[in-house]
């Protein structure tokens, strides 16, 4: 056949990449026929349900199995002291089964194996266990003994950032804010739980999972279980969402292929939902006390930002709120962020969509608000006062365009028309209110391989081991592809989800599209030019095959701050009887490089503003401190939110050249949708009530007055 396109000169201009294309497996996921985890249907597969610790802290004398291997089915039960020994590595968290001793209340003591899934609850509820339980400590608090300063937190970002002289600044400052902020347990609710389809073939491990990084269980599980990273196999063709908490391995995984070989058959293992409020990461609470200085301009000439939040005694997580302002402020002259964290007798935190930086712009842009307030500055003016040009370290920013977001989205929403007095418009028995926050998240690019066919029939096959979780991944890298070749989609197939496929960083920190992208934009490039230079334009009968990796571009790369920037407006209404909130309307404006694909973009963004209403109306995960239990575990009691709570929320894409990211020209946007928007709630509410609510999520309780008694 004749390669289509042009391999010679300049590379020809993009006609599949900015254009608005259906998901491709749409039809598959609204049909049923798309197979997640626990779906792929396998001769003699049986199925495992855990045992959980009902206590926090201490140590299981004795797991009495008798009753539960009685039972019709139950082919065995595994615990610390039967379980296949698993090498330790750098997650103690998955050395399931291993000890007797108990970290935090639900950890797994023990997992039975049964014919049925009825079966395996059945005999997981039979099983005895007895333990020696220690008292626990539970509970963050800002005066913890334990609290410590680590010098690294989450995205390998330094603990603590100083500029200038912070004290001597704030105190000379004309106008200062000095609050502190709460932000409560959250957890992340994707539609499908963790789950895993494990078994062994022929010395092989092969393993379906619900994960976001196919490529990271596999070099995980060949660790623990003593492998070479060829003999693990993770399928992760479809993936019911994650917002993080399926970013890295849990238990499950652990324990399906612990089981499947040990009973010498298929073993399904999918996390009843009550299971993952302990199993499976959650966003950690976080104290956050910011300190704002301004000169009688309103420029900024001190900022202060302590964050204080909680992990694990198993494994260290601190989350990096403070960061937040070394973005959207860091070239005010004096600058303090810092983070401390306390390890507690907790189930181990995790990433949560925009990890840092959600919980931080809470904080921080709620100041920036007050700050308006106490200075009679208009807020969208305030923070357009205040843009910079480098980040905290002094990084020029690839691209910035936080003020044209803001000038866009304040002439959109109607932002001049707006009565800046508090508690100033009503209508009829509401209370009005407008609120406003800038949003930020980093543009990562991370290695990733990919591999481009041609085949002699006019046909080309691109695979990337890249995580569709819900994002549209094969949509976009298929269009990638195309541009990148030169030809069109429909001759185009993306193969994804496959650690056989190669190496390909995680579904994540808004580095997918980037990151695996770039490898499919080089893979089909050096495809085009080897068929021109080599094969004189047309495809051998045997076809041809490349593959690329992108370690060396991506280290090559000159040194820029990148990051994608918006503006989040919000309308709320209050009714000050009840203190019932309502969203009218939401409005976010993004700048995030070149868009591949409108809608799915938008269904993005769309979606991380949602979450963040949620977050700031109604999503807290209570614990009960006296057992270290999360007693809101379903979905009856930790709400979020449904259509009826957003009934009119808008996305829109400022149109961004940035030549300093990546073949495409795009910045990751799965989580800067929710950067602000609590904020923008939160702000909203102040202006109809004139009552500032510091602690989420914000409910009738916080706006109307205590009940005597």
């Amino acid at each position: 056949m004749t390669f289509q396109g042009t391999f010679q000169g300049a590379r020809p201009a993009p006609v599949h990449i900015g254009r608005a294309e259906p998901r491709l497996e749409a039809r598959d996921k609204v049909t049923g026929q798309a197979r997640y985890a626990v779906d792929h249907p396998l001769p003699g597969a049986v199925y495992a349900w855990p045992v959980q610790a009902a206590f926090a802290r201490g140590r299981v004398s004795d797991v009495d199995t008798a009753q539960a291997l009685a039972l019709d089915g139950v082919l065995a039960v595994l615990w610390h002291g039967n379980a296949p020994r698993l090498e330790p590595g750098s997650d103690p968290n998955l050395l399931v089964l291993q000890s007797p001793d108990v970290r935090y209340y639900g950890q797994v003591v023990a997992l039975a194996v049964a014919t049925s899934l009825e079966r395996a609850r059945a005999g997981a509820e039979a099983v005895t266990v007895q333990a020696d339980v220690e008292e626990a400590d539970t509970v963050l608090r800002a005066d913890h003994p334990g609290l410590y300063e680590p010098p690294v937190v989450n995205a390998g970002l330094p603990g603590r950032v100083d500029n200038g002289d912070f004290e001597t600044g704030f105190a000379a400052a004309d106008v200062r804010v000095d609050a502190t902020y709460r932000t409560p347990t959250e957890h992340h609710m994707a539609m499908e739980p963790h789950a895993t389809t494990a078994f062994w073939e022929r010395g092989q491990l092969n393993v379906f999972d619900a994960t976001q990084a196919s490529s990271s269980v596999r070099e995980t599980l060949a660790a623990l279980f003593e492998l070479p990273p060829q003999l693990v196999r993770v399928q992760n063709e479809h993936v019911g969402g994650g917002f993080g908490s399926k970013g890295a391995p849990w238990p499950n995984v652990v324990l399906a292929a612990m089981a499947a070989r040990c009973v010498g058959r298929p073993v399904k293992l999918a996390l009843h939902r009550s299971m993952l409020f302990s199993l499976a990461g959650y966003r950690t609470p976080t104290i956050q006390r910011v300190r704002l200085g301004a000169d009688r301009r309103g420029r900024l000439v001190a900022l202060g930002h302590e964050s204080i939040s909680q992990c694990s005694r198993l494994v260290e997580y601190t989350e990096q709120s403070a960061a937040v302002g070394r973005v959207h402020y860091g070239a005010v002259p004096n600058l303090t962020t810092s983070h401390r964290v306390v390890a507690l007798d907790v189930p181990p935190p995790t990433w949560m969509r925009a990890p840092g930086e959600c919980p931080g712009s809470f904080a921080l842009e709620s100041a920036m608000d007050e700050l308006a307030a106490a200075g009679s500055w208009d807020p969208v003016q305030l923070r357009i006062d205040n843009d910079a040009a480098h980040d905290a370290e002094g990084l020029p920013f690839s691209s910035r365009h936080l003020v044209e977001c803001l000038r866009e989205g304040a002439e959109r929403f109607g932002w001049a028309a707006r009565d800046p007095r508090p508690a100033g418009r009503r209508e009829g028995r509401w209370l009005l209110g407008t609120g406003v926050a800038a949003s930020s998240f980093p543009a990562i690019t991370w290695p990733s391989t990919a591999t481009a066919r041609a085949t002699a029939d006019d046909h080309f096959e691109v695979a990337v081991n890249a995580a569709d979780i819900g994002t549209g991944a094969r949509t976009v890298m298929r269009q990638i592809a195309a541009d990148a070749l030169g030809t069109a989609e429909a001759c185009v197939e993306i193969r994804v989800g496959d650690s056989a496929i190669g190496y390909a960083t995680v579904a994540g920190g808004s580095m997918g599209t980037s990151s695996w992208g770039w490898a499919v934009t080089k893979a089909c490039r050096l495809l085009r030019e080897r068929i021109d230079n080599e094969h004189g334009g047309r495809v051998p009968p045997e076809g041809v095959c490349v593959s690329a990796d992108t370690t060396a571009d991506i280290a090559a790369r000159g040194e820029f701050a990148r990051h994608a920037f918006g503006a989040q407006f919000c309308a709320v209404r209050v009714d000050p009887a009840t203190g019932e909130v309502r969203l009218d309307r939401m409005l976010g404006v993004f700048a995030v490089g070149r868009v591949i694909n409108p809608t799915t973009a938008r269904s993005q963004i769309i979606g991380g503003m949602t979450m963040g209403a949620g977050m700031a109306l109604m999503e807290h995960t209570v614990l009960d401190g006296r057992r270290g239990d999360f007693v809101t575990s379903d979905l009856a009691s930790y709400h979020v939110c449904v259509n009826a709570d957003v009934p009119r929320v808008d996305a829109v894409f400022v149109p961004e050249e940035d030549p300093h990211l990546n073949p495409m020209g795009s910045k990751g946007l799965g989580e800067i949708g929710i950067v602000g928007a609590a904020a923008s709630v939160a702000n909203a509410v102040y202006h109809a009530t004139g009552q500032r609510v510091r602690s989420l999520p914000i409910t009738p309780a916080s706006l109307l007055p205590p009940v005597p008694g």
